[in-house]
C-alpha cells in the first residue's frame, strides 16, 4: 500500500465487564458498580484521544454486560469522539434484525460512531438460554452474519434462511447515521473464518492473546488473498489485532501489578494457573500478550505491524483491576505509546 493511500493507525481498549473477586482484597464489586466503572473507563479513553472503545457480551453472573447496545448507548451520551464497538456480538444466538436495529439506534445516539464486531463467542451459555441447538453452532453464525450484511446494505430486505422466519420486502429501521455500520468479523485461530471474512469484505478482528504472533501471519495472508480474489479493494480489507495486556511505567511495574489479576482471571475463566515468570517472559516482542512499559508495548505493536500491516490495536487491559490501575494504563497508552507508534507508521 502506498504512503498516499495509507490509513491512519487506530488505538482502542475493550472490556468484557467481568465480575470476579479481587485476588488481593477478596472483595467483589456489584454489577451496578462494574457498569459505572465501564462508563468511566470509556469517558477517560475518549478524553485522552483513543479511537475505539469495545464492549463484550456474556450471559452469566460473573459478567456485568449482556445488553451491549444498552451500555454503549449510555457511553455514547458520556463521550464525544470515540468509536463504540461490540467485542463481540454473539450473533449465533441473536436475531440479526434486532442486532441491526439496536446498533443503528446507538449510531444515531452517538452521531455515527457505532460498529459491530460479530463473533461466535468464547462461551456457550447463550445457546440454551435463547433456545438454540449447539449442533447448529457454525451454521447459525454464518447464516446470521450473511443476513446482518443484507440488513446493513438495504432499507428493504427480502430473505429466506433455515433458522429464522423469512423477510418479504421488510422495512429495516431505523437506518444509521453512517451510510453503513462497519461490521468486523471476530476471528480466533481458524483459517476458514479468516477466508470468509475476506470473501465478505468484512474487517477482521484477530484475537492474539499470547504466544508468538508470527504463527498467525498465515491467517492475515489468507484473509487478504480471499478478499482480493472476491473483488474487494485491498485498502478496504481492514485488520484489528486484539490482545490482553497492561501498561506500567516500567516493564517490572507492569508485571507486578498485572500478574495477580491476570492469573486470577485465567484461573477463574479457564481453570489454568499462570506463574509470574511466564508473564515476565511475555514482555518480549515475540509474545503477543501486551504487557510491559511503554517502550515494550511500542516495540510489540511495531513488530506486529511489520508482520500484519494491520490498522488497529485494541487492548483488553481492564481485567477486574482497580480503576486507578486501569486509568493509569489508558493514559500511558494514549500519551506514551500511541504517538510513537502512529509517528513511526506514518513515516514509513
Amino acid at each position: 500500500m502506498s504512503k498516499n493511500n495509507q490509513r491512519s493507525f487506530e488505538f482502542g481498549v475493550y472490556t468484557f465487564g467481568e465480575i470476579i473477586p479481587d485476588p488481593i482484597t477478596g472483595k467483589m464489586i456489584s454489577a451496578e458498580e462494574r457498569i459505572q466503572n465501564i462508563i468511566e473507563t470509556a469517558k477517560l479513553a475518549d478524553e485522552v484521544g483513543l479511537d475505539i472503545f469495545g464492549l463484550g457480551e456474556h450471559h452469566r453472573l460473573d459478567f456485568a454486560v449482556s445488553a451491549t447496545p444498552v451500555v454503549l448507548a449510555a457511553i455514547a451520551q458520556a463521550t464525544k469522539n470515540i468509536r463504540l464497538a461490540s467485542a463481540t456480538t454473539v450473533l449465533g444466538t441473536a436475531d440479526p434484525v434486532r442486532v441491526f436495529e439496536d446498533f443503528s439506534t446507538v449510531d444515531l445516539i452517538s452521531g455515527g460512531r457505532a460498529e459491530i464486531m460479530a463473533g461466535r463467542g468464547a462461551f456457550i451459555e447463550s445457546f440454551p438460554l435463547f433456545g438454540y441447538d449447539l449442533d447448529d453452532y457454525h451454521e447459525l453464525f454464518e447464516e446470521k452474519l450473511q443476513l446482518l450484511q443484507e440488513l446493513n446494505n438495504n432499507e428493504r430486505v427480502t430473505w429466506q434462511g433455515k433458522f429464522r422466519s423469512p423477510l418479504n420486502n421488510s422495512e429495516i429501521a431505523p437506518r444509521p447515521k453512517q451510510s453503513k455500520i462497519p461490521i468486523w468479523r471476530g476471528v480466533g485461530g481458524t483459517p476458514a473464518s479468516a477466508v470468509r471474512a475476506g470473501q465478505a469484505g468484512f474487517g477482521m478482528a484477530l484475537a492474539i492473546l499470547g504466544g508468538n504472533p508470527l504463527y498467525v501471519k498465515p491467517l492475515v495472508e489468507a484473509y487478504r488473498q480471499a478478499g482480493i480474489s472476491a473483488g474487494h479493494a485491498e485498502e478496504n480489507l481492514k485488520i484489528a489485532i486484539t490482545s490482553h495486556g497492561y501498561i506500567g511505567k516500567t516493564a517490572e511495574q507492569a508485571v507486578n501489578e498485572f500478574h495477580p489479576y491476570y492469573s486470577n482471571y485465567i484461573r477463574t475463566m479457564m481453570g489454568r494457573n499462570i506463574p509470574k515468570d511466564q508473564v515476565a517472559a511475555a514482555v518480549s516482542k515475540n509474545n503477543a500478550l501486551a504487557v510491559g512499559g511503554p517502550e515494550e508495548i511500542v516495540e510489540k505493536i511495531l513488530y506486529q505491524h511489520e508482520l500484519f500491516g494491520h490498522d488497529r490495536f485494541i487492548m483488553q487491559l481492564d481485567i477486574c483491576q482497580p480503576f486507578s490501575q486501569v486509568a493509569s494504563a489508558i493514559e500511558l497508552l494514549a500519551t506514551k505509546v500511541m504517538p510513537l507508534v502512529k509517528r513511526e507508521i506514518n513515516n514509513k
